[in-house]
């Protein structure tokens, strides 16, 4: 039966016939897990996955891998990439995670947002880089507790622009605040809210890749965390957002669509997560590659079409807001799709 239902569902993402495509065994140092990790594509067409890899302390750093395909034949750091240095940023004392990458046309750079691990909680730090080689840390930007954060790629209305997730009593729920030098943040926004009650994002959601800027609007990828008896269960769902005041919410779908089937995906440290930081879109402009933390302990990789996520949402979405988002059974959420 469970067959049956499955097939009505549309497949948005497939996943590679070689997943997981990068696990420990692969590093060229000891390591015992790898996933979450960054992606963006280097000027010569190289992808490049800054992956979070995390040693028997439990503690994280960042390694590159790099693919001339961003399938297979990766070429990773023989030593880490970027370590934590808390000697002069002790909120890096527990490590460093969680890396989001967007290049910034303007700084010609490679702006990295992660989350820095310390004695306050987690909280969002920005780093920005030319090579990958070296680094130049801007420290915390967001102060604990806050994470899954990423840089939108262009100002807007003058001002740069950074998602970011706080935590709260009351829920975790999608955030956007705005600087006009990257140092000095204000003017923060609830982007999207975690809904009430049974859903699958209920009371905690937070953004997985960095934000695609579309015709139609800027395209999120979202995560969403459902608790259940037998632990979280993190799936995926999308938003859509103005293009020029992208605190505003276009669209919403109420299903999730990916999240954890496979067995890497279901097993492992942290069971049931599918975890996607990063991404690249093809030359063809539509075609993602998007790769994704399977269980906290490797990574995996699944293609996708910008064209076809639009379309879903423009069938299976609905107007949303602060107040709809975190109500939608209500009478004022009863909107046409």
């Amino acid at each position: 039966m469970m067959s049956v239902i499955a097939e009505h569902y549309e497949t948005l993402f497939h996943r590679h016939h070689k997943n997981p495509i990068l696990t420990a065994a692969d590093w060229p140092y000891p390591a015992h897990s790898v996933f979450n990790p960054g992606a963006t594509l280097l000027q010569d067409g190289t992808t490049l996955l800054l992956c979070r890899v995390e040693d028997r302390r439990g503690h994280s750093h960042f390694c590159a891998a790099r693919s001339k395909n961003g399938m297979d034949g990766w070429v990773i750091d023989p030593k880490p990439t970027m370590l934590p240095n808390p000697e002069q940023y002790p909120e890096e004392l527990w490590g460093i995670e969680d890396p989001r990458i967007t290049y910034v046309a303007e700084l010609q750079k490679y702006v990295i947002a992660y989350t820095a691990f310390g004695k306050s909680g987690p909280s969002v730090v920005l780093s920005m880089t030319e090579d990958f080689h070296s680094f130049e840390r801007y420290g915390v930007v967001m102060q604990p507790d806050d994470k899954d954060a990423a840089l939108l790629p262009r100002r807007v209305n003058g001002n740069f622009a950074l998602i970011h997730r706080p935590m709260y009593e009351t829920g975790s729920h999608i955030w956007i605040s705005f600087s006009p030098d990257i140092r000095n943040w204000g003017n923060h926004k609830l982007m999207l809210a975690a809904r009430r009650g049974a859903w699958w994002d209920a009371n905690k959601i937070g953004l997985s890749p960095p934000l695609i800027e579309t015709p139609k609007g800027w395209l999120m990828i979202y995560h969403g965390v459902r608790n259940t008896a037998g632990g979280c269960l993190y799936r995926l769902g999308l938003a859509l957002f103005e293009l020029e005041q992208p605190d505003v919410c276009i669209s919403r779908g109420d299903s999730w669509i990916f999240g954890p089937e496979a067995e890497y995906e279901r097993i492992g440290d942290v069971g049931n997560v599918a975890f996607p930081c990063g991404l690249t879109i093809g030359p063809d402009r539509d075609t993602i590659s998007m790769y994704y933390g399977a269980a906290d302990s490797s990574i995996g990789l699944v293609t996708g079409s910008i064209s076809a996520l639009l379309r879903w949402l423009d069938a299976n979405g609905r107007q949303c807001s602060a107040a709809l988002d975190q109500n939608p059974d209500s009478k004022k959420s009863t909107l046409s799709y």
